[in-house]
């Protein structure tokens, strides 16, 4: 039975990832909010490995947090860097996870692809992507306690910092290096994600 099981899922699986990435037709039409809850975030493809023009920023993900003390008191830390993070993590690692590698950086361009410059999401994949860079951040944060035993983290603030590549000397593209920021609204933490209690 569990071999069944296991076969009818996989199966499944493969046809909603067939849909997802397969051009325009009337089955992926009339089943596309089943195709995108299956597979956004966690089993989206892209074709960037093919692109022409290579991706040409630096981009980092910091974040800070609302703390509520056990006096009442709400603190505001100072920033983390998740990305910096993660590049200590890979950096000297023969076989860094696709967590380290990539995490961060797929929830970063979903978030992008959902909302507009106003920080606005177009729909339900703009709230999704809103709720699932917002665990990742209130998980790291987790993992260098920002906040004590007895304190509580209320909210997080989201900011990304984009940087162009300098070009190299030989070519004739002109692009700044001053960092851009784009700063995302503070996010309320639900009771019990911090803890990690919501799944």
């Amino acid at each position: 039975m569990a071999a069944v099981a296991v076969a009818v899922v996989a199966c499944v699986h493969l046809g909603m990832v067939f849909l997802s990435v397969a051009p325009a037709n009337t089955v992926s039409k009339r089943h596309a909010d089943a195709v995108d809850a299956w597979v956004y975030p966690e089993f989206e493809q892209n074709w960037k490995l093919f692109a022409p023009n290579p991706l040409q920023q630096n981009i980092t993900v910091q974040v800070r947090a609302q703390v509520r003390t056990e006096a009442g008191d709400t603190l505001t830390t100072g920033w983390y860097d998740l990305s910096a993070q993660d590049g200590r993590d890979i950096s000297g690692n023969l076989l860094p996870s696709h967590t380290q590698q990539n995490e961060l950086r797929r929830a970063v361009d979903f978030y992008a692809g959902t909302h507009d410059a106003g920080n606005r999401p177009a729909g339900l994949r703009g709230e999704l992507s809103e709720e699932y860079l917002r665990r990742i951040a209130v998980l790291r944060l987790e993992r260098v306690h920002a906040a004590a035993p007895r304190e509580d983290l209320t909210r997080i603030q989201i900011r990304i910092r984009s940087t162009e590549v300098k070009p190299p000397p030989w070519s004739e593209e002109k692009a700044s290096t001053a960092p851009v920021d784009r700063l995302l609204p503070w996010w309320t933490v639900p009771a019990g994600e911090a803890g990690g209690g919501v799944r």
